[in-house]
């Protein structure tokens, strides 16, 4: 299986492509990845050094994977954070690139916006983009509660309004949808609750509220989501892998008191998560 993953890269620490890539690799896929950005460290330190590519970088490598007849083989394109609508135009015109060679691919778009708490952190225009250009060319997507809440234009106070987000969502394009992250009236306080939208059904996986904060967690769900969404074709076992290795993951960061998830020292949890959840319909 090969999965065509366009996102940033960072030297130090697990965000985007660096946090994405090797996941997917433990579990068995192929990943040709195309960075975005290439920085010493994710922008949550203050200072980092490196570039910022282009929309015609990302082509140009496009074309070169392309020059080798990989695209016939490509089975999904996965992508995150996009710095301007130039990268998100090239990541649109890739995936529309693969699915012309092979009509069965799938794209897993991140529509990385911003998050409870922060609000919107991305360039002007963005939100936007993804609203109006990603989301609908997407098959599956992985917002997080402020994500799916801005898209949708629904607040989210309880599991009808979760309904009423996705089938706004589902409406757009996309036939699959995991709240990578989502709080409601019913959620206890010790507990975080992930919940994906697919075929008509709706499934949660609640797990303990955990006491970290790190960047990356988001860009490896999605990829574990997708990954084994690719490997199994069910929704349901693509939501318990994804949820229950990154708590896994987490679980190791938060007792290791690191600042960068411990994507390495914990990549056991990518191919057998030693806490197993069990998802719930509602």
């Amino acid at each position: 299986m090969n999965i065509l993953s366009i996102q940033s890269w960072v030297s130090y620490g697990h965000v985007g492509n660096a946090s994405a890539v090797f996941p997917l690799q433990r579990m068995g896929i192929e990943v040709w990845a195309v960075n975005t950005v290439q920085f010493s460290n994710h922008t949550g330190y203050g200072k980092w050094r490196g570039q910022v590519y282009t929309g015609d970088s990302v082509r140009e490598l496009i074309d070169g994977i392309e020059e080798r007849g990989a695209l016939a083989r490509c089975d999904g394109v996965l992508s995150g954070y996009m710095g301007d609508a130039g990268i998100g135009e090239a990541i649109l015109d890739a995936v529309a690139r693969v699915k012309a060679a092979r009509p069965g691919a799938v794209y897993c778009c991140d529509p990385v916006i911003g998050d409870v708490g922060r609000g919107v952190f991305v360039r002007p225009g963005i939100p936007e983009f993804m609203r109006e250009r990603a989301v609908p060319a997407a098959d599956v997507i992985t917002p997080n509660q402020f994500e799916l809440e801005y898209l949708a234009g629904v607040t989210i106070k309880n599991v009808a309004d979760i309904r009423r987000a996705l089938d706004v969502l589902h409406g757009m394009g996309p036939k699959t949808v995991m709240v990578t992250s989502v709080e409601t009236d019913e959620t206890p306080q010790d507990s975080i609750d992930v919940v994906v939208s697919s075929g008509g059904t709706l499934l949660r996986v609640r797990m303990p509220r955990l006491p970290i904060n790190v960047s990356g967690a988001g860009d490896a769900i999605a990829a574990l989501l997708f990954g084994k969404l690719l490997q199994s074709g069910s929704a349901e076992t693509a939501l318990v892998h994804a949820a229950s290795a990154t708590f896994g993951v987490l679980k190791r960061t938060a007792e290791a008191g690191s600042r960068e998830i411990l994507t390495v020292e914990a990549q056991d949890e990518f191919v057998r998560p030693s806490t197993l959840f069990a998802a719930e319909k509602l």
